[in-house]
């Protein structure tokens, strides 16, 4: 990825290339003076205006573009424009970034393998400590309901102290938790187990909303959405690799609670190992950002005073957007549908083909591989096209019409076709996650990607709600009728994203495009007031 640019350097000065740095071209371009948390109004400048607005930031190196000279009639990000036309800045990428998005996809692959371990050995786990299938899938279910209450508090800490924070809080209770973990392999210490899976949750809570965030503060326009679409892979690999390695690992010995148990201390020791590491690597490369801007979006926001800003503003303007309300439950649906299927396949597999335990493992594998495959082809994709809409609403529908094909398949007797349907099912289901990420970051912005992405996160840990129904409608009439269940809620999915508004604001303003549409939202900003004292001495200033 990447050819863009990385750092930024003030205007007037000689652009030169440092070691670790790519350099795009010159973006003579105005810098908004914008807050997260209020959304803004701009007055354009008159033509008199001597320095003209050149929009080059998706075009190749070598192409023409001509300036913009009438800025009434363009039609998009007209609210982000400042004050002056001056250029101020060139974007460049720091080789960081690649370090960066790796180190977080690692641990983020840990913190999900550690949710699905349990659940893919049920059965294993059921007789080792005794326990019931509920008390199994509460190992699981803990990851949902420690998710929502914790959200909030847990964008807050990002907007105000920074990436770094919340990278070593992740990693740190993730590693914490797996050691816990390694101290619970006595047949009587289920509530030592639980305590272990309840810090890796409270660390899940720092983990699930960075992908968006990361991609837009450390990639460049024409890499954004492929960057969240690996940042999500490596949470979606810790699933696969959640399905395929325990049941290997820790084959059924039923009867023999000795080797059981030192099966199971092995997953957990080297799960614990792994996690520390990369709790040093993330201590090691994480920064709050890179030291300029690789965008002009990321400009604009750099522009802004952090005493200006208002979490509580910021949250009631992302409710207040009809669009993202919409995104916010339709991904909600489509997430809660697919953490309900993964926790749940080894029970609906088992119901049909007694004893494929690791045949339950390598469905699990297939649906979620296929969905990496499917994940990186929408992030490349959406950077090539800007489509988003189109792009969700087609995934959403194959992955509504794959669910159906799945649920009157499971029973065929032929799990080679059960093989194929699953892996279609997960192709759509889970390439449609980061899909859902920078839909939201463009219709929302320029609220902060971590708030927006921890609210669209937290609708997906309330509809996980949906696997305990579908579990109880599994056990008491069979896998198809849960089924069933999940596919009329993604039909409301499809419903509600056919009617979301497209209104790409992230890109617009990359594009060098403005856009009249976004309006404020506080009457008593501080920095509305200062800029209505500079409108009254210069009628080309820009307002908020």
């Amino acid at each position: 990825m990447g050819g863009e640019g990385a750092d930024m350097v003030e205007a007037g000065e000689g652009v030169e290339e440092e070691e670790g740095d790519e350099i795009v071209e010159v973006v003579p371009q105005p810098l908004p003076l914008q807050l997260n948390g209020y959304i803004l109004v701009s007055e354009p400048a008159p033509s008199s205006s001597s320095t003209p607005l050149i929009a080059v930031t998706d075009v190749e190196v070598g192409e023409s573009s001509a300036p913009f000279l009438n800025l009434e009639e363009l039609p998009e990000t007209e609210a982000m424009l400042s004050s002056t036309s001056e250029p101020k800045v060139t974007p460049r990428l720091s080789k960081r970034r690649l370090v960066v998005l790796a180190v977080f996809s690692l641990y983020s692959l840990v913190n999900a393998f550690q949710w699905i371990q349990y659940s893919i050995l049920s059965n294993v786990f059921e007789v080792y400590y005794g326990v019931s299938f509920v008390q199994i899938n509460w190992l699981s279910m803990v990851y949902m309901i420690v998710y929502v209450p914790l959200i909030f508090p847990a964008t807050w800490l990002l907007d105000i102290r920074g990436l770094r924070l919340i990278a070593l809080l992740g990693s740190g209770l993730n590693s914490l938790g797996a050691w816990i973990k390694c101290a619970s392999v006595q047949r009587n210490l289920y509530p030592v187990t639980l305590l272990g899976q309840i810090i890796c949750s409270i660390a899940q809570v720092f983990i699930l909303g960075l992908p968006s965030h990361i991609a837009s503060v450390w990639f460049g326009p024409k890499e954004v959405s492929t960057a969240c679409a690996v940042a999500v892979l490596g949470n979606q690999l810790g699933t696969a690799i959640g399905f395929l390695l325990p049941p290997v690992l820790v084959p059924n010995t039923e009867g023999n609670f000795d080797l059981m148990g030192r099966n199971i201390s092995i997953m957990f020791y080297g799960t614990a190992a792994v996690s520390t590491l990369l709790f040093l690597l993330a201590a090691i490369v994480f920064k709050e950002r890179p030291k300029y801007p690789p965008s002009q979006s990321q400009a604009a926001l750099s522009e802004v005073s952090p005493e200006d800003y208002s979490y509580k503003q910021s949250v009631v303007n992302l409710l207040r957007n009809i669009p993202f309300v919409l995104l916010l439950i339709s991904y909600g649906i489509m997430t809660g549908a697919f953490y309900s299927v993964s926790t749940l396949l080894n029970h609906m597999i088992l119901a049909h083909y007694q004893g494929e335990e690791v045949n339950a493992g390598r469905i699990g594998l297939t649906l979620v591989v296929a969905g990496m495959v499917g994940s990186i082809i929408c992030g490349l994709w959406l950077d090539y096209t800007k489509t988003y809409k189109q792009t969700t609403l087609i995934v959403y529908i194959l992955s509504f019409a794959g669910m159906v094909v799945f649920t009157f398949t499971l029973d065929c007797e032929r799990l080679v076709v059960v093989f194929v349907t699953g892996g279609v099912l997960g192709f759509f289901m889970t390439g449609y996650l980061p899909l859902g990420f920078e839909f939201a970051a463009e219709i929302t912005y320029p609220e902060s990607e971590g708030t927006s992405s921890g609210l669209l996160n937290a609708s997906a840990q309330w509809y996980r709600c949906l696997g305990p129904w579908m579990g109880e409608l599994t056990t008491a009439y069979g896998p198809r009728v849960g089924n069933i269940f999940l596919c009329a809620w993604m039909f409301v999915g499809i419903i509600l994203t056919a009617f979301i508004k497209s209104d790409l604001r992230r890109h617009s303003v990359n594009s060098g495009i403005m856009n009249s549409n976004i309006k404020s939202e506080s009457a008593e900003s501080p920095v509305e007031n200062e800029q209505s004292k500079t409108t009254s001495q210069s009628p080309s200033s820009s307002r908020i």
